[in-house]
C-alpha cells in the first residue's frame, strides 16, 4: 500500500526532484509533489510524499530534519474533506 505524507516548511528553491531524492534515502518514494501558485507557479513551501507504507513511519520521523536550512514539518497527510 501507499501512505501519503504532508510536507511542510520546504525551502522556496527545492525542486520535486531534489524533494523525491531526499526522501528516498530513507524508503521507497512513489512520487513527491510540490504545490504551488497557479499564477506564478511560485513554490507555496508545502507539498506530498507518496511512499510505501512500510517506510512511511521511518519517513515521519524526519520531522524537524533541516533541509536547505529550514526544518521540515513531516506527518500523516489527512483525507480532503468531502464538500
Amino acid at each position: 500500500m501507499v501512505k501519503t505524507l504532508y510536507v511542510g516548511n520546504i525551502p522556496w528553491s527545492t525542486t520535486e526532484e531534489e524533494l523525491k531524492a531526499f526522501f528516498s534515502e530513507q524508503g521507497e518514494v512513489i512520487s513527491a509533489r510540490i504545490i504551488t501558485e497557479r499564477g506564478t507557479g511560485r513554490s507555496k513551501g508545502y507539498g506530498f510524499v507518496e511512499v510505501a507504507d512500510e517506510d512511511a513511519e521511518k519517513i515521519v520521523e524526519l520531522n524537524g530534519v533541516e533541509l536547505d536550512g529550514r526544518k521540515l514539518v513531516i506527518n500523516e497527510a489527512k483525507p480532503r474533506p468531502e464538500s
